[in-house]
């Protein structure tokens, strides 16, 4: 199967979840009173991104869009600890740019680190044997293990590369770097035949080598999303420094001075940055003008007149190109380094229900109370024993449940139910 290029995904991904802690005592023959011994449940794994040089597209995104770390153990007696859940790790090309799916915002740039931790694992939840005191000396519950975060995430590629081939599509972009590059691009006489960017590797001298992309053509409208250059027009954004391809040949009837204006202006629509972005104008196919043609000599008067450096060229003949491909090396070496996205995005801290937010409401006799905080209070408390009811009935004496259900009007007599668990008040 042929290789595909993605290059933009969304993804769910979650962290493991910590395991819960363990309600146990210790037990051992000749022993009287052992005392507690719950051991502490493990961390959830995170989700890790790692950049990885061998991948240059999302491809591996295209089918698999859930991503979840393992759960911590939960603990055990004996003052075992639960075993921590392994890392997810998540392989992608140095070139990706994290992104919060809701927002948009940058989150990482993967080609500032090795690694970046998108999702945090959640703690793992308190055993018994932390809860014991000279007034509490037999602790009947334990603290359960936080959730892992969660979060919807974009992932873009936006090319590594130094210099960037833009132009309308069949000028002459692909032949280019297929005679300068070891690329192999597809090349054809028709319309967007690049559908995807293409890489290769200049090498000058032994000391003197970029990067060089050729962009999939750019087409008026592109910056509003017609063609296939609003696709690719991010690729761009880290190029130092742009190569304008415009065919001078006249053969398809295109004037090259509307179409180098209109490119420019799709270029600066898209990013007012790209308009200052050093641009170096290479008029090509020069191997097929007609001679009776003025289209050369009005594009060079043009293009300087723009403040552009002008070559004539043909990829197919290779006329001026190594020239072309000297003075991009030039500038280059002037230039600061390509750019690092930095982080938008504010990564919210975990919100924790607190009782205030226990949703309180009443069914015939029957005060019911949900919410996350009761969940996890009715799992901390043994309500198998006299000292785990009296520690649930003090949670919520001090917490302001009782304030809120009196003044809700609870009387002797009434039911509340606690996550599934019914009791009879009696004050």
């Amino acid at each position: 199967m042929a290789n595909q290029f993605v290059d933009i995904a969304e993804i769910y991904v979650k962290a493991g979840d910590g395991g819960n802690g363990a309600v146990s005592f210790r037990r051992e023959k000749f022993v009287a009173a052992g005392g507690p011994d719950g051991g502490n449940g493990g961390k959830g794994g995170d989700v890790v991104f790692v950049a990885d040089d061998r991948l240059s597209t999302l491809l591996d995104f295209k089918f698999k869009r859930k991503f979840v770390a393992e759960n911590g153990m939960n603990g055990g007696g004996k003052k075992c600890y639960g075993k921590s859940g392994r890392d997810l790790v998540i392989k992608l090309p140095r070139a990706a740019v994290i992104k919060d799916a809701e927002s948009g915002l940058v989150i990482h740039d993967m080609s500032a680190s090795e690694s970046f931790v998108a999702a945090r694992g959640g703690k793992g939840g308190l055993g018994n044997m932390n809860f014991a005191s000279s007034t509490r000396q037999v602790p009947m519950f334990a603290k359960p293990g936080f959730k892992g975060e969660e979060t919807r995430l974009l992932i873009e590629l936006r090319l590594l590369a130094d210099v960037g081939l833009v132009g309308f599509p069949n000028v002459g972009k692909s032949s280019l770097l297929a005679s300068v590059t070891n690329a192999k691009p597809k090349i054809a006489n028709y319309s967007f035949t690049t559908l995807s960017p293409n890489l290769g590797y200049v090498r000058i001298d032994e000391n003197t080598s970029f990067v060089l992309a050729d962009i999939p053509g750019i087409i008026e409208g592109a910056s509003e999303g017609v063609g296939l250059g609003f696709d690719f027009l991010r690729h761009i954004d880290r190029t130092r420094l742009i190569i304008h391809v415009v065919d001078v040949s006249g053969a398809e009837g295109r004037d090259p001075i509307e179409d180098f204006d209109a490119i420019n202006e799709e270029l600066g629509l898209y990013s007012p940055e790209l308009k200052d972005r050093p641009q170096l104008v290479a008029a090509n196919k020069t191997d097929i003008l007609n001679p009776e043609s003025d289209n050369l000599e009005r594009l060079r008067a043009h293009a300087r007149n723009k403040g552009h450096e002008f070559f004539e060229i043909s990829a197919v003949t290779q006329k001026g190109t190594a020239k072309l491909m000297r003075r991009a090396a030039e500038i280059l070496a002037t230039l600061p380094p390509p750019q690092i996205y930095e982080a938008e995005f504010v990564r919210p801290e975990p919100v924790r229900e607190g009782p205030e937010d226990v949703i309180i409401e009443k069914v015939d006799d029957t005060w019911m109370l949900e919410g996350e905080w009761v969940e996890t209070l009715i799992f901390t408390a043994s309500l198998s024993d006299h000292e785990g009811r009296m520690y649930l009935d003090r949670v919520l004496r001090t917490a302001g449940i009782y304030d809120r259900l009196y003044e809700m009007g609870l009387e002797d007599g009434d039911y509340i139910s606690l996550a599934g668990y019914e009791f009879e008040y009696v004050s």
